[in-house]
């Protein structure tokens, strides 16, 4: 379970606080306006940002402080954070070794995350002959292989079309299952909290509220949300 004890983040004249308990696995969204602090909030967690105050806990024990690295949790970024001269499969394989040459276990381990993401045979591209969403799925077949309990997704399918967000939103969804990880996913589009969330975070007017039913939560939406959704 990740919990928030009466976290406070602080960037200039920003301010966010967020107090809750997320039980994992499942796909959670954070959805709210432009600005209200949904990507500062998920960077906080991954120990990119440091909050002024407050705790953050995986199954208590207490994640502030530690670096990035250390903590129990995978992130995937806007722009994928792929390695432009490296092939998809070493790309992947960075999940598992930083050595030139994987050892033959770990190559089949890549191509193995490389299929369950649908791009068998396809190890040997470099990020500038996929396509946006074959990017996309190389870096989560790479997230998938770091086994970490919490998978962080800052919009990183914002920029795809719709019926391949849909499919990428579809892969998340079955890779959550599969591996039992607690997803938190940052969105503007309700449609995409609808398909694959079963809960939302509303972030807004400097808050982050505890998880709700997704359904429960646009059925009948407070004040802040329906100034946003219009």
């Amino acid at each position: 379970m990740l919990t928030l004890e009466d976290l406070l983040i602080r960037q200039g004249d920003f301010t966010l606080r967020a107090s809750m308990e997320i039980q994992g696995p499942g796909i959670v969204a954070v959805i709210g306006p432009s600005g209200a602090g949904k990507s500062t909030l998920l960077a906080a967690l991954a120990g990119f940002v440091t909050p002024e105050a407050g705790r953050i806990l995986w199954d208590g024990r207490p994640l502030t402080g530690l670096p990035p690295a250390q903590r129990p949790m995978a992130m995937l970024f806007q722009d994928n954070n792929l390695f432009p001269h490296l092939t998809a499969a070493q790309n992947v394989a960075l999940a598992l070794t930083r050595r030139a040459r994987p050892t033959a276990a770990q190559q089949e381990e890549v191509a193995q995350a490389l299929a369950r993401v649908g791009l068998e045979g396809l190890g040997d591209r470099k990020p500038g002959r996929l396509s946006g969403g074959q990017q996309g799925r190389v870096a989560l077949a790479r997230a998938s292989l770091q086994r970490r309990p919490v998978l962080l997704l800052d919009e990183p399918f914002a920029a795809l079309g719709p019926a391949m967000k849909a499919d990428m939103l579809d892969l998340v969804a079955e890779l959550s299952a599969a591996q039992g990880m607690l997803v938190l996913m940052v969105s503007h589009d309700p449609r995409d909290a609808r398909r694959v969330a079963g809960r939302t975070i509303l972030v807004a007017e400097g808050r982050a509220d505890p998880p709700r039913d997704t359904s429960a939560l646009f059925d009948d939406p407070p004040p802040a949300l329906a100034a946003y959704l219009g």
